[in-house]
């Protein structure tokens, strides 16, 4: 037991010292929260900004089964995503202190998240059977993304 002096006060928690997957997995598993927003696009992956502030943004994505992004990175941000439902599959594209390319494959379940920075070249899909959805967090800059195509031998180059 400990005694706490009456001047004592609470600050408040700076949101941008909070560790994007744990926002990521506060906003997936607060379905409430995007639940009104959330719609299937049989033509293109379907997103939308679930919020923005404190230097960051939220967004939630749903993923039919064939549905993926191209070879890309986020520019300047740094972040993180979730999988709320269904699975997805993550490829990063990177060239190896020797030159060559190198190509690492994530497979990823509910509950499962990557983290990515500034020249992190990666591309998603939903391989599956089952529809997905995703929760995506971006700081240091909006959500963009810069296209890359993969040379077989020297990695990934930005078109």
């Amino acid at each position: 037991m400990f005694a706490v002096p009456d001047n004592t006060l609470l600050r408040p928690e700076n949101p941008a010292l909070r560790h994007p997957v744990r926002v990521a997995l506060e906003v997936a598993a607060d379905r409430g929260r995007w639940a009104n927003l959330l719609r299937y696009d049989p033509d293109e992956r379907f997103s939308a900004l679930v919020e923005r502030g404190a230097g960051q943004e939220v967004w939630l994505l749903s993923w039919l089964p064939g549905q993926h992004t191209d070879l890309h990175d986020h520019e300047f941000s740094t972040g993180a995503f979730t999988v709320v439902s269904g699975r997805l599959t993550e490829t990063v594209a990177r060239r190896s202190p020797d030159g060559r390319a190198v190509t690492e494959v994530h497979a990823l379940a509910a509950g499962q998240s990557r983290v990515f920075g500034p020249g992190y070249v990666h591309e998603v899909r939903n391989d599956g059977p089952d529809p997905a959805i995703s929760v995506h967090v971006y700081r240091d800059g909006p959500r963009a993304m810069r296209p890359y195509h993969l040379d077989p031998l020297g990695g990934p180059v930005r078109d």
